[in-house]
């Protein structure tokens, strides 16, 4: 088991383990015991009883959070054409019309948040699967990330907007962030509801019952904080 430091422990404390908070209650308290001497994620985690195993069991999509992220997306484009010319001028980062950034991600590079393909590039997309697919950085149509050249512009607009992309892992929780530390206490509630909506709506076929089961928000360094899953304003 990790050990944890003196402050981490002092701000555990406060935290009654055996509680579900509601949401504003807990993202309150979550700012009120922070200790870091920086700007921190916050994260959610979500657990489910899917089962990541069946097919009919599984999540993954996207949500636009309200407030954004809080940080500066960095994006790649895989693109040819007019369609790189149009990712350039909407802010891409990153545009691998070439065998350059394509090179560069073989070799192991994947500083950058989100990969936006057309259709076109994804032969040469699949060559950089086990480097792009373990990392959550793999161009889906599902997740928004594989457009046509015409939209390029609006994809890489909501990416950079604070459009993030949730999936179950094999152990059927999802982990995402959803702003960070010096957000009001409103601004990480309404991302938090956008959030857990999105899980709700994205309910896979096979779900059983009430498939969340447990939902957990922490900041970086700080003790999780269990939010009631069934709170009135996660249900709507």
């Amino acid at each position: 088991m990790a050990s944890h430091g003196k402050k981490y422990l002092v701000a555990r404390e406060k935290v009654d383990r055996e509680n579900l908070y509601g949401p504003v209650e807990a993202l309150t308290l979550m700012k009120e015991i922070s200790f870091a001497n920086f700007d921190e994620t916050v994260e959610v985690h979500l657990r489910t009883s899917l089962d990541p195993r069946q097919a009919d069991q599984q999540i993954r999509d996207v949500v636009a959070l309200p407030n954004g992220l809080g940080k500066t997306v960095t994006v790649v484009v895989f693109a040819q054409g007019d369609a790189a010319k149009a990712a350039r001028e909407a802010g891409a980062d990153y545009v691998a019309d070439s065998e350059e950034v394509v090179a560069k991600i073989q070799g192991g590079w994947t500083d950058f948040d989100v990969a936006i393909a057309t259709p076109d590039m994804m032969g040469t997309v699949g060559r950089l699967g086990r480097i792009l697919g373990p990392r959550g950085l793999m161009p889906n149509p599902k997740a928004g990330t594989v457009v046509q050249g015409d939209n390029i512009a609006d994809a890489i607009n909501e990416a950079k907007a604070g459009r993030i992309e949730f999936r179950l892992d094999k152990t059927a929780n999802i982990h995402v962030p959803i702003g960070k530390i010096s957000f009001s206490v409103e601004q990480l509630t309404e991302n938090l509801e956008a959030f857990v909506l999105a899980v709700r709506q994205a309910r896979p076929a096979g779900a059983p019952g009430n498939f969340i089961r447990r939902v957990t928000v922490s900041s970086s360094m700080g003790p999780g904080i269990k939010v009631d899953p069934y709170a009135s304003s996660l249900t709507l």
